[in-house]
């Protein structure tokens, strides 16, 4: 069972998306099990691996190695996503993890009535993004993440940990990432005074 899965799309070796993910993970306290995407052999579904994975689940082999990430992100009660600004968005990587995430039979199922119904046990996700320039509305990255945790995963809260115009000329980049810093402190500074 994992009490913290982050989920590290970041590509630079000092990046600084991970640099804020993990105040964030300092903050949350807890096990953190990390899936750095940069390390993973994942490829984006095709005709070949739908059609294992669907036989996979129609004789029930949800333990089958092709569905971890499923049973991992399902087992997760806070999930942390890190993935830097690129293309009004995020890397690639992030979206083919969530094809292999979103697994009817193991993340979620239709219900009667044909909605998703959560086979999760997150209660919190959070995604940290850091920008060259300006992030840009709407944020499709979060947005299309925070859909999928809302529709399928049945996950209750989300939030989003931004940084943006850490490229442009003239910016005291230091400063933006402390601000950065300061929100995600701040977040969980008034959620702790808020505790009865």
């Amino acid at each position: 069972m994992t009490d913290i899965l982050l989920v590290n799309a970041c590509v630079r070796p000092e990046s600084r998306t991970l640099r804020l993910a993990r105040r964030l993970l300092d903050r949350l306290g807890g096990q953190v099990t990390e899936v750095n995407l940069q390390r993973e052999a994942l490829r984006p579904l095709d005709a070949e691996t739908l059609g294992k994975r669907d036989a996979l689940l129609a004789r029930g082999e949800t333990d089958d190695p092709m569905l971890r990430y499923a049973r991992q992100f399902a087992a997760a009660k806070q999930i942390v996503v890190a993935a830097p600004y690129w293309d009004l968005s995020f890397p690639a990587a992030v979206k083919t993890y969530f094809e292999h995430v979103t697994v009817n039979g193991v993340t979620f199922s239709y219900g009667a009535d044909g909605r998703p119904v959560s086979h999760c046990r997150g209660e919190r996700l959070f995604y940290v993004m850091t920008a060259g320039g300006p992030i840009l509305p709407p944020n499709h990255g979060y947005g299309y993440v925070k859909s999928l945790a809302e529709t399928f995963y049945g996950i209750p809260e989300t939030a989003c940990f931004p940084a943006e115009l850490l490229d442009v000329d003239g910016m005291d980049v230091e400063a933006l990432l402390r601000d950065a810093e300061r929100r995600i402190d701040e977040f969980f500074t008034g959620e702790a005074s808020n505790e009865p």
